[in-house]
């Protein structure tokens, strides 16, 4: 618990006068689209704290979420791609940095042509509840004692419950940007709960941060300067791909891995690296007779829920499956086999996916199939000798 304490003083304090003078120490450099970068103030840019660039996997008219938004850089790009019908959301606790980045907003948004940016305040691992409405509602609780530390408990309940900082099953697109490393170990598996829970199903979250290439030594962990400049709280690279797929995510890929180290303490390696992570592989699973061809090039590959594809190989699936392997970040990696007689919803039996069988193309065309036809067209182009 020491360790925890010292560690959130550290990230509040550094972070603090991050805010007001720009320090070198936290940036890992970046290339960022530079015809984003000309809408945003002077001020934000020169008060980046940043190790990779996630803004790449946003899309027009989404919805989303920065994580630990800091001076609001990321948000302020992330809002130029999305454009006037998009939204963006950017949560932090640092005052100093919430100041910072809303004193901005009209100036961004005159330029741009249009305002679709908004800064909460808020614990990353915490997107329930929003701080500043906790303050304002606490603030008429008098005394110090133990009923008044209950009736904050029913406060932060209720405001939870009515008045969530980000609701349920509501953002398109997750980011961050050198952020959770910083949050303490014992809140992780929230923080990463909390990621899922507020993405639609087939949403994605696109995390850039510092990984390490070895455990982390313990005296490094327990050392604020090391834990507050995003060193020593860094995931190890293969643990960080891990926290996504036990929250529930899946089609988890690294998208970009800095080749040499950002920085090297004792021995271990210091990177940048960018996951993107995908919800929606949650629900039941109901037999409809379809089945995928997995494409190649490896001779099997499996999936996050261990079903086993063959190369080249009828692979019998659900429809939800099916349906999934068609989307992003699978399409194009499968062929999809529909049956020729659909089986209609209602009629779908449950699918046991525990099971890796392949589909007999009896069971696509039907037992009864017989058809005997002529050739659909010629099997080369016009003019061509063989045919």
């Amino acid at each position: 618990m020491p360790h925890a304490i010292h560690a959130e003083q550290s990230v509040r304090t550094r972070y603090s006068a991050a805010a007001k003078l720009p320090e070198r120490a936290l940036c890992c450099p970046v290339e960022y689209p530079p015809e984003f970068l000309e809408a945003i103030p002077r001020e934000i840019l020169e008060r980046d704290y940043g190790c990779g660039d996630p803004t790449p996997f946003v899309k027009p008219g989404e919805t989303v979420l920065d994580l630990g938004s800091g001076a609001g850089k990321l948000c302020y790009i992330a809002a130029q791609i999305v454009g006037a019908q998009g939204r963006v959301i950017g949560v932090d606790c640092n005052p100093e940095m919430l100041a910072l980045a809303r004193q901005h907003r009209a100036q961004f948004a005159k330029r741009v042509g249009f305002d679709n940016v908004v800064f909460r305040c808020g614990l990353i691992q915490d997107l329930e509840l929003d701080l500043e409405l906790l303050a304002q509602d606490v603030s008429d609780i008098r005394g110090a004692g133990v009923e008044s530390l209950l009736e904050q408990r029913l406060t932060e309940q209720r405001l939870r419950s009515e008045c969530p900082l980000v609701a349920n099953d509501s953002i398109d697109s997750v980011l961050s940007n050198c952020v959770l490393n910083l949050v303490r170990l014992e809140d992780r598996q929230q923080l990463f709960r909390e990621i899922f829970r507020v993405l639609k199903p087939g949403g994605r979250a696109a995390i850039s941060d510092i990984v390490s290439d070895e455990d982390v030594p313990q005296h490094m962990k327990a050392d604020p300067k090391l834990w507050s400049g995003c060193v020593s709280g860094a995931w190890r690279e293969d643990e960080f791909l891990r926290e996504f797929e036990q929250a529930g995510f899946h089609g988890i890929a690294v998208a970009k891995r800095q080749d040499e180290p950002w920085q090297t303490v004792d021995g271990v390696e210091f990177r940048s690296m960018t996951v993107v992570a995908y919800k929606g592989k949650q629900g039941p699973c109901f037999e409809r007779n379809q089945a995928v061809i997995y494409r190649g090039p490896f001779k099997k590959v499996e999936d996050d829920d261990g079903h086993v594809y063959q190369r080249g190989r009828r692979m019998a699936v659900c429809d939800k499956t099916f349906r999934l392997l068609q989307q992003a970040p699978y399409e194009g990696a499968f062929i999809p086999v529909a049956p020729y007689e659909e089986v209609p919803p209602p009629s779908a039996v449950p699918f046991d996916c525990r099971r890796r069988v392949l589909r007999h193309p009896r069971e696509t065309k039907g037992r009864e199939y017989a058809a005997t036809t002529e050739p659909a067209g010629p099997c080369c182009g016009p003019g061509d000798p063989c045919c």
